[in-house]
Order: C-alpha cells, then sequence, then structure tokens
C-alpha cells in the first residue's frame, strides 16, 4: 500500500472525531488521590506491614540528613539523590516524609526557577501524590516563580505517573485558561500517552485529530506513542497507518519507531518482513538494539525454529549487545523443550557473567538436562557455580541417577 493511500485511511480514522477533544472515561484502576493526600494506591506498591522501628528510625534519620544536605546548593542540583530518595519513601510509603522532604525546598531561592519547581512537582507525581502536585503548582506565583507551559506540561505528567486519568483531560483544558497558558505539542503528547495507557486507542486517535485542529503538528513523540500502541496491541493496519502518515510528514523514525514496527510484523507472523526492517535500520545507520533482536528471537521461539532462534542470538552477541533479563527467558525454556542443553547451559553462564536472575526453575531444568544427556561433569560445574555466588539465592541440585 503507497504511503498516500495510507494517509488517506488514517485520516479517515482520525476524521470521526468531534471538534474538541474526547473526554476521559473514568478508569477501573484504583481510586485517585483525594483531599487526603493520600497517594495512588498502584504507585505505592503493594500492601506491607508497619514499618518495623529499627527500619522507621533508619528512614526518620535520612529525612533528617536529606533536609540539612538540602541547605547546600550542590546538593541540591543532584537531581538522581532527589529521585532516589523519594523512590525509597514511597516505597515504604512514607508520604508524610517525602512531603516534609518537598516542602522543606520552599525557602530556597531555587524555587524561583521554574526547572526547580518542576522537579518539586514531578517528584510529587513518581510517588503518586497529585494532589500535592497540584498544590505547588498553584502555589508557585505566591513563590516568585513563573509559570509557563514547561510546569503545566510537569502537572499533566505528574497527573498521568500518579495514574490519575480522570483527572488529565480536565486538567488539559482546564488549566491553562485559568492561567493564561498555551498547551504545546508535548502538552498534548502526554494526554495521548495517558489514553494510550488506558488502551482507550480510539480516543487517543480522536485527541491526535483534534490536536491537528489547532494547526499543531505532531512530532516524532507523538506518532512514537500511537505506532508502540497500535502494534503492541495487535492493531496492526491501524500501526501501518500510522507509519504511513509519520513517512507522508517527513518524520524520519528512530529505534523505537522501528522496534514497534518490528514487533507487530513478528506478532503478525510477519517475521521474514521483520528480518528485511531490520536490514533497513542498518542501511539508514539506525544500530538495532536489544529490543530489536529480542523481537526477532521471541518470533522464531514461538515458530519452533530452534537454529533461526540461536543465529539471532549469535548475532546479538556478535554485535556486542548484552542480552536481557527477558531474551534468557524466552530462549531457555525453548532451548530445554528442544532438547539442546549445552547452548542452555552457555546462556546460564552467561547470565550470570552479566548478573542477571533467571528463573530458578529454568536454571534447574538445564541441570536436569544435562544429567539426561550425561554431561554429568557440565552439570556439577552450573550447580557448583550458582551455589558458591549464591545464584538466585536458591541451592540448585544434581538429580539422582542411576548407577
Amino acid at each position: 500500500m503507497s504511503s498516500s493511500s495510507l494517509y488517506r485511511r488514517l485520516r479517515g480514522l482520525f476524521n470521526h472525531s468531534p471538534s474538541s477533544a474526547p473526554r476521559f472515561n473514568k478508569p477501573n484502576p484504583s481510586p485517585p488521590s483525594s483531599a487526603t493526600n493520600k497517594p495512588n494506591k498502584s504507585t505505592a506498591g503493594p500492601a506491607s506491614a508497619a514499618t518495623p522501628p529499627n527500619a522507621e528510625r533508619r528512614l526518620q534519620n535520612l529525612v533528617k540528613n536529606f533536609i540539612k544536605r538540602s541547605e547546600s546548593a550542590l546538593f541540591r542540583r543532584r537531581k538522581g539523590t532527589y529521585d532516589s530518595t523519594v523512590r525509597r519513601l514511597a516505597t515504604h510509603k512514607k508520604f508524610s516524609m517525602i512531603e516534609e522532604i518537598i516542602e522543606a525546598q520552599k525557602k530556597y531561592k531555587d524555587i524561583k526557577d521554574e526547572g526547580f519547581a518542576i522537579r518539586l512537582i514531578m517528584l510529587y507525581g513518581k510517588a503518586g501524590m497529585f494532589s500535592h502536585a497540584r498544590k505547588l503548582f498553584d502555589e508557585l506565583p505566591e513563590l516568585n516563580c513563573e509559570r509557563t507551559v514547561k510546569s503545566f506540561n510537569a502537572l499533566l505528567a505528574s497527573c498521568v505517573n500518579s495514574k490519575e486519568y480522570d483527572q488529565v483531560e480536565t486538567i488539559f483544558r482546564e488549566v491553562p485558561q485559568e492561567v493564561s497558558i498555551e498547551a504545546d505539542v508535548r502538552s498534548y503528547n502526554i494526554v495521548i500517552s495517558a489514553y494510550c495507557e488506558m488502551d482507550a486507542l480510539d480516543k487517543a486517535i480522536l485527541f491526535f485529530n483534534a490536536m491537528e485542529k489547532t494547526g499543531m503538528e505532531p512530532d516524532l513523540v507523538t506518532f512514537n506513542t500511537l505506532l508502540t500502541a497500535f502494534y503492541k496491541r495487535g492493531q496492526f493496519l491501524e500501526g501501518e497507518s500510522v507509519w504511513g502518515m509519520m513517512e507522508s510528514k517527513n518524520i524520519a523514525p528512530n529505534i523505537i519507531s522501528y522496534n514497534a514496527r518490528l514487533q507487530g510484523m513478528v506478532q503478525e507472523k510477519r517475521i521474514q518482513e521483520g528480518i528485511g526492517l531490520l536490514a533497513e535500520m542498518e542501511e539508514k545507520k539506525i544500530e538495532p538494539d536489544v529490543h530489536s533482536y529480542k523481537a526477532l528471537i521471541k518470533g522464531f521461539c514461538e515458530d519452533g525454529d530452534l537454529e533461526e532462534a540461536k543465529k539471532w542470538y549469535n548475532k546479538l552477541k556478535e554485535n556486542e549487545i548484552t542480552p536481557n533479563k527477558s531474551i534468557y527467558g524466552t530462549l531457555l525454556p525453548f532451548l530445554c523443550e528442544q532438547g539442546d542443553f549445552e547452548f542452555g547451559l552457555q546462556l546460564c553462564r552467561e547470565a550470570i557473567d552479566n548478573q542477571l536472575f533467571i528463573n530458578v526453575a529454568e536454571v534447574q531444568r538445564v541441570v536436569d538436562g544435562l544429567v539426561e544427556v550425561s554431561k554429568i561433569e557440565e552439570a556439577k560445574d552450573l550447580v557448583e557455580l550458582c551455589n558458591s555466588k549464591n545464584y538466585l539465592n536458591f541451592n540448585l541440585e544434581l538429580p539422582q541417577t542411576s548407577t
């Protein structure tokens, strides 16, 4: 299908939208943060018992020391430290401590810098504390901090990060009018991403159309968001239409775009087309990454083609790309199913070298398989290697053999 016909097809899909952006339906997941400022359950992690006294004291000391160290301007520039500390406190559901840390930052002159204020808004969002993020955004004029579309986008992103999807469109429509801010491409991208996360792809399309009607041009992020959503969910034709429209607008795809399309081709059992797409990437000087190879390896495993799966794994290694946990998790069960325990042994050793913790049952299956094919010494070596390093925190065993 030509790019022009793809463009027309996509326009046909998109042109069913109303003149204004569609409204969200409230999702089924956990409730949004309320007036009591309780964060979203889904960002706070699983329910757990009360924090033990010693751990509680350690967290209290962490907060105390953090606030003390915040007096240093150099410390306040350490974004990673802020992120990791808030993440740790959120894991323990210490939301009042997070508030204590962030509120303590308001007394410094940095708060007049919108960039610093954005960091604080985003921290609240990452902790699932959207009502706090909104409160801080509203307070910025009192703190002599100018609000622009950048802080507005931080507020939108915090809403999405907190999974308060039912509030995203309200924020998008009402806040710019209240504070005289005009939404930009990133604003639209955040909302489109929220629709995609909700699996409301029809609404994502409608919102895309509403975006274009304002005269705003979608960018690569817009298209990658839609491509990833459509291909991942098996809506291959819609994904191809988005790809065609992206080409018609002369927006060059990047590795994210290609990996999304490659995944779509593999899901559609078009794996040979996927190989051709990989060649196209290389021609355009876009280096395939671990996700590119993972898609092909998974496809060949699902097709039962052991040799091709191994070939593409070896190509990954030849290109000096480190396999990830997902690749081992895909290949190891297939290798055992096919009886290729020696290659399974190679993968187990590599996973240990790469400090990747794979399923203990899969490693034990490799051990059992090696014994089945009389590779006793190799099986012993793997057991000793795992147990000596306390790998997987689980003691592997050699199966009993008859003599």
